[in-house]
């Protein structure tokens, strides 16, 4: 039997300065970028476009995640869960991406993100998918979430019923909203 979720929104967070330098997050903040801003009220306003500014926001624990949601929806109140914070790194957080693509090439040449899984101490993908799936069960209604890239990857895995291991394959990108409604993914963009 499939597992039926409520109606999710999900936004990724805006543009950081580790996302220009290239440099695994994890567990640390980095503060958002003038386009990370932008890209933050772009994603207010396509909530607002939509009608879903009043809807239960629940966001990451992370200081860039919380940006992005005051920007997003000032006045919103919203609630932390620390189930959605990014996958843990280990001792690649604060790494560039091309050292270790240098350091570990046959992990970065592969198909794929396989590298999440082979951070030293980092948490891998599986216990991402466990912490993700119990936080889903948690919702009793509608949500906006707000999150990080693989983070939110793999909570949109499961509202697609699709395995999360699939995680790679579902798209990413900021300052769009992903509404989940039903197993069904549409990325909502602002119109030009």
């Amino acid at each position: 039997m499939t597992q039926t979720y409520p109606p999710c929104l999900i936004l990724r967070h805006g543009e950081t300065e580790w996302n220009v330098a290239g440099r695994f997050q994890g567990a640390e903040d980095s503060p958002l970028t003038a386009r990370g801003r932008a890209q933050a009220a772009a994603q207010g306003r396509i909530l607002a476009a939509h009608g879903a500014l009043d809807s239960t926001w629940c966001v990451s624990p992370l200081g860039r995640a919380q940006a992005t949601a005051r920007i997003a929806a000032p006045d919103a109140p919203w609630t932390t869960d620390p189930a959605l914070a990014e996958i843990g790194m280990g001792a690649w957080t604060g790494a560039l991406r091309t050292d270790l693509a240098a350091a570990h090439p046959a992990l970065f040449e592969a198909e794929g993100m396989a590298w999440y899984d082979h951070a030293p101490d980092g948490e891998g993908l599986a216990a991402l998918a466990v912490r993700t799936a119990a936080f889903l069960h948690r919702l009793s209604g509608p949500a906006i979430i707000v999150t990080h890239g693989i983070t939110s990857r793999v909570l949109r895995c499961h509202l697609q019923g699709l395995p999360w291991e699939a995680f790679d394959t579902v798209g990413g990108g900021q300052g769009v909203v992903y509404q989940l409604a039903e197993g069904v993914q549409t990325v909502l963009r602002e119109e030009p």
